[in-house]
C-alpha cells in the first residue's frame, strides 16, 4: 500500500491524527518545526519524538514522493525540475530568481485537459490531479536544494501556475495553500503567492469566498468570445461574460486586484484593436486590474509565433494611454525549455520512442 506523504496533512489535521494514535497534540507543532523550520529529510531525525512515535509516522507515512530526473539551470539561475513520483508520473517545477526574492511555479496535476492550443501542458492529457502533498513537496524538495547549496535563501514566493489547472484540483491546492502559509511552518505570506487559473468561473466565486488573501490571476490572453475561443476550449463552457461576472464577485467581495494574463502571439491578439477592446473591456475595474503581456515561449508542437517586439510595444502603450495598469513580463529560462510542460512533454516523448525501440 502506497503511504500518505507527510506534507499532505494541515497542521491541524496533524494534531487528529496524533490524537487517534495515542499521542499528545502538542506533538503536531513539534513535527510541524522539524518539516519546516528545521527541513529535515526523514522522521528518525525528529530527536524530540520517542523513537516509538518516529517510527509509527515511518510506518504510516511517507516523507517524499518526489524523484528528481532532470534539473536544468539558465543563465539567470532560472532552475526547472523534473520529478517523478511514486506511480511513475512526471511533473515539472520552477524556480525563479527576482529582484525582491526566490519564486517557485508548482504543478498541480499529471497533464492537463483544459486544451489551451498554445500551451505545452495540454500536449499530454490529464491523467490525475496531485495530492495536497505532492504538491508542498515540491517547495520543500527546491526549499532544501536552496539549503543545500548553502546561499541561504529561502523561497519567499509562490505561483500556482505550473501544470494544470489549480481550479480543477480546487480542494487539494486549497489545503496546500493553507500549509504552506501556515505561520508555524514555512510562514509565506498570502500576499505573496498566486494562483491562476483559466477561468473556471464557479470556482472563481467559490474562490472569493474562502477568506484568504492569496493573489488571483486570470489567464485571459483575449478580448473578445471569438478569439478567445479559437485559443482555449474552456472560453466555450465559460464565455468572457460569464468569466467577467465571476470576476466582478470577487472583487467585490476582497476588493483585491486581479492579474489578467496576456500571451502576446503574432497577429492572432497582438493587434493595437484587440488592446483597445482589452481596455474597454477593464475600464469597469480599472483600479483592481493589472495586465501581465508575457512575451510567447514558442513550442515546437504549436502553429503560434511570438509577437514582434514592436506590436508588443504598441500593444502596451493602447492600454497605458487608457490607464490600465500593465507590465510587460521578464522572461525567464528561455533557453532551458521553460514554457510550462515542454520539459515533461519532452521527456515522455523520448521515453515513448525508447519503449518502442525496445520493442523492435
Amino acid at each position: 500500500m502506497t503511504k500518505e506523504s507527510i506534507y499532505g496533512l494541515t497542521r491541524k489535521e496533524m494534531e487528529e491524527r496524533l490524537v487517534e494514535m495515542g499521542e499528545k497534540a502538542f506533538r503536531a507543532e513539534q513535527i510541524w518545526q522539524w518539516l519546516y523550520r528545521k527541513r529535515v529529510g526523514s522522521f528518525e531525525e525528529m530527536t524530540n519524538l520517542s523513537e516509538s512515535l518516529r517510527q509509527d509516522l515511518e510506518d504510516q507515512f511517507n516523507f517524499s514522493p518526489l524523484k528528481e530526473e532532470i534539473v536544468q539551470r539558465a543563465e539567470d539561475k532560472t532552475t526547472k525540475f523534473l520529478f517523478q513520483l511514486a506511480d511513475k508520473s512526471m511533473i515539472e517545477t520552477v524556480l525563479m530568481y527576482h529582484h525582491y526574492g526566490l519564486s517557485v511555479c508548482v504543478t498541480t496535476q499529471i497533464g492537463c485537459n483544459i486544451g489551451c492550443r498554445f500551451c505545452a501542458s495540454g500536449l499530454l492529457p490529464k491523467q490525475r490531479d496531485l495530492t495536497t502533498g505532492e504538491i508542498v513537496a515540491q517547495i520543500m524538495y527546491i526549499q532544501r536544494y536552496l539549503d543545500a547549496r548553502g546561499e541561504g535563501d529561502k523561497v519567499s514566493h509562490i505561483v500556482v501556475m505550473g501544470i494544470g489547472e489549480p481550479f480543477d484540483n480546487y480542494d487539494n491546492v486549497m489545503r496546500f495553500l493553507r500549509i504552506v502559509n501556515d505561520d508555524k511552518g514555512l510562514a509565506i505570506g498570502a500576499r505573496h503567492i498566486t494562483v491562476s487559473t483559466s477561468g473556471l468561473a464557479p470556482k472563481i466565486r467559490e474562490f472569493a469566498h474562502e477568506g484568504i488573501q492569496v493573489n488571483l490571476a486570470v489567464s485571459l490572453h483575449a478580448s473578445n468570445n471569438e478569439v478567445r475561443s479559437s485559443m482555449m476550449r474552456i472560453n466555450r463552457k465559460y464565455p468572457m461574460e460569464e468569466l467577467f461576472d465571476a470576476i466582478y464577485e470577487y472583487t467585490d467581495l476582497t476588493n483585491r486586484r486581479v492579474t489578467f494574463e496576456h500571451i502576446m502571439i503574432d497577429d492572432v491578439n497582438d493587434r493595437p484593436e484587440h488592446a483597445q477592446e482589452l481596455a474597454d473591456l477593464l475600464k469597469p475595474m480599472r483600479k483592481l486590474a493589472y495586465v501581465n503581456l508575457i512575451p510567447y515561449n514558442p513550442v515546437p508542437e504549436n502553429p503560434y509565433r511570438r509577437s514582434k517586439p514592436e506590436a508588443i510595444t504598441k500593444f502596451f502603450d493602447v492600454l497605458m494611454q487608457n490607464n490600465i495598469n500593465c507590465v510587460v513580463r521578464k522572461e525567464f529560462g528561455t533557453e532551458i525549455e521553460a514554457a510550462c510542460g515542454q520539459l515533461r512533454s519532452q521527456y515522455e516523448r523520448k521515453r515513448r520512442e525508447r519503449r518502442q525501440r525496445e520493442k523492435a
